[in-house]
């Protein structure tokens, strides 16, 4: 991941925060219309002259394949009009300074469901070792399975915590400043009868000597208590011991409160919904067991680095020029990249995903639109809390057994099994903002073996679908022209299975029984079409300039090649199936997996057939036309490496032998 460079030592970089576009954006943005219109005017030729009308009901569905892959095009490009490349200085480093007790509370909320110890555990190392101040971060270990095992982990990790160089001077810096301040506890008592009787005295006018008025001038001013605005001096001296015994009482919640590892388990009654990791989340929101400003929401096996909050949280806070002084705007959440460090070589399962935490994300966030990804991102709880009960109160509204779920659906969405995207949406439209800092501040583990992949995937896709059916984003109220767009135009990408089913299933229906879609495979088709195709590449070469050519391949080849999923995950929403948030498994599961791949295995096999039968019937005269049975052989031959992708990943077994993973 391509890291934001930071500019803290230029003379250049004025202010805390900076945003350009992106370098190539202008010949992005002349290559985005010059294919916007020529992909128009090779629909338009499409419609009016090249449909084959003795097979409508071949040509048809490849004719709206096209026009659905014309608009997610275009949509695509939209919302890469404005990428943004942001540049902060560390909260350590502004300009001017943030004094370090002005410094806001930080919770990190590790995520967790059945994970092994020893993975939650170097989690959470790295979060207690983030370089801030101690007293103002607290690590909370959201156990959803309530694992003893895991209990003990997080009891341990916190007994050593306390242990730690940082706490130690902590807790004799605490134990310093409640000393003093019994100290001068004690001093206020001794003088308090003392000063009744002086002041007594001074106002009954009897037996009031020159000395003991002296007296009383010399309680006064040691007290710094001599002010006209407070006569009584006895009363403000009680005022004062007062504050004191607070003083102190607040000093040794400070020592008891020093434990920054927290494990919570929150009760799941059977008899009501508990709303997965939402609802894990949520629990800690409003159980009152948490309180700090800024929640950092980590999966259990991403890795932060020390630098996290500094690189991040400066984007929260904007400086008044009047007051002289740092004030919270209304960005709602920061998201950055993820990483793994667990991918095997070739990346069989294609979970790089440079091009989303990347050129896509940047131009999400050029119009205030980037997304939450449920991991590696700092939020605002006044903004999660805020639309939270606003999202409480619409639901309690629509039914109001749904109280005792107050605790759950408040914060982050639980009205979808991708509760992240689902409440970036929300919080844009409640007017909150947001940012996508381009830097790899925490790595963590990518599925590797497909079962877990397709698992993970079609949770999105599910997901993602169920928001389009209850939240639509063309009608929320809210968002914003852009927004709507960026939000429909992943939800779109979704139905991508039936196109990618229809431009593999053509060569095929072409092999067997020699029908074309169009009128014929001649110069006026590539006359239309190359310019069309060349135009398309090369504006997504522009987007995905310094991205490895590999990556964008494979991310290429999934998009077509898990064509069944994105079918099932359509299906299983709109038929009203129940769906159920799974967990992405967190360690390999062994085995071979080509069950799971049955349908590209058949149209695998189809279109290998097809290509020999095809030249069976070219070899013994009977193709009439040629061009047509190679451009068919050149369509499948495209579509069988896509599809090869999926099915080798089916097979594919980590290289043990020679220490690969």
């Amino acid at each position: 991941m391509v890291a934001s460079t930071v500019l803290e030592n230029m003379s250049a970089f004025y202010g805390n925060t900076r945003s350009q576009l992106k370098k190539r954006t202008l010949l992005f943005r002349y290559l985005a219309i010059i294919n916007i219109i020529v992909g128009f005017w090779y629909l338009q030729w499409r419609v009016a002259h090249s449909l084959n009308s003795n097979v409508l009901w071949f040509s048809v569905p490849l004719l709206l394949a096209e026009i659905y892959s014309y608009l997610g095009g275009v949509m695509f490009m939209i919302g890469l009009w404005r990428p943004l490349q942001r540049q902060v200085r560390s909260l350590d480093r502004l300009i001017p300074e943030m004094p370090p007790q002005q410094w806001p509370t930080v919770d990190v909320f590790i995520t967790c469901y059945n994970e092994p110890p020893d993975l939650v555990e170097q989690t959470i190392r790295a979060a207690l070792a983030l370089d801030y101040l101690p007293q103002q971060l607290r690590v909370y270990v959201l156990d959803d399975g309530n694992s003893p095992e895991l209990r003990s982990v997080a009891e341990r990790l916190c007994l050593e915590d306390l242990q730690s160089p940082a706490l130690i001077r902590r807790s004799e810096q605490l134990q310093q400043q409640r000393q003093a301040l019994i100290e001068r506890l004690a001093q206020l008592q001794q003088l308090q009868p003392q000063t009744e009787v002086a002041e007594s005295c001074l106002t009954t006018q009897s037996a009031a000597t020159e000395s003991s008025f002296h007296l009383l001038q010399v309680f006064a001013q040691g007290l710094r208590l001599l002010n006209p605005e407070h006569p009584s001096l006895s009363d403000r001296l009680s005022q004062e011991i007062a504050q004191t015994q607070v003083a102190i009482h607040h000093q040794e919640l400070a020592l008891a409160d020093l434990a920054r590892c927290r494990y919570i388990a929150r009760p799941k009654p059977s008899h009501r919904p508990h709303h997965a990791k939402a609802g894990n989340i949520n629990y800690a929101i409003f159980s009152g067991k948490t309180a700090g400003a800024f929640i950092l929401t980590l999966d259990a096996d991403h890795v932060p680095k020390p630098q996290f909050l500094k690189r991040v949280l400066p984007y929260f806070f904007n400086y008044n020029l009047f007051t002289g002084q740092y004030e919270p705007n209304r960005i709602a959440f920061v998201q950055t990249p993820q990483g793994f460090y667990n991918l095997p070589q070739g990346d069989p399962f294609g979970h790089q995903a440079h091009l989303f935490y990347g050129p896509i994300q940047q131009g999400k966030d050029g119009l205030n639109s980037a997304f939450y990804t449920g991991t590696n991102a700092l939020m605002r709880r006044e903004a999660l809390v805020n639309v939270g009960l606003q999202n409480f109160s619409a639901a309690f509204s629509a039914d109001e057994k749904r109280l005792e779920e107050f605790d759950l659906i408040g914060g982050l969405s639980s009205s979808s099994i991708t509760e992240d995207m689902n409440t970036a949406m929300r919080l844009h439209a409640s007017g909150w903002r947001s940012i996508y800092h381009d830097e790899l501040l925490a790595e963590g583990l990518a599925p590797d073996d497909l079962s877990s992949t397709l698992k993970q995937r079609l949770r999105w896709a599910q997901g993602t679908i169920q928001v389009l059916k209850t939240e639509n984003p063309l009608t929320k109220p809210g968002l914003s022209c852009w927004q709507r767009l960026q939000y429909f135009q992943t939800m779109y990408s979704y139905f991508a299975g039936f196109a990618a089913l229809v431009f593999l299933a053509c060569p095929i229906i072409y092999f067997f029984t020699g029908l074309i879609p169009v009128e014929a495979f001649g110069p006026e088709f590539a006359l239309y079409f190359f310019p069309a195709f060349l135009i398309n590449r090369l504006t997504f070469l522009t987007v995905a300039w310094g991205i490895p050519a590999r990556e964008i391949w494979r991310s290429e080849q999934y998009a077509i090649a898990l064509f069944p999923l994105f079918i099932q995950a359509v299906w299983s929403v709109f038929s009203k199936q129940p769906l159920k948030f799974q967990v992405t498994p967190k360690q390999r599961q062994s085995g071979i997996y080509l069950k799971l791949v049955w349908p590209q295995i058949f149209v695998f096999s189809l279109t290998v057939t097809g290509i020999f039968w095809g030249l069976g019937q070219l070899l013994l005269n009977r193709i009439a036309d040629p061009i047509a049975y190679g451009v068919n052989v050149g369509w499948g031959l495209y579509g069988l490496v896509l599809l090869w992708t999926v099915i080798r990943a089916s097979v594919w077994q980590p290289d043990i032998a020679k220490g690969k993973n």
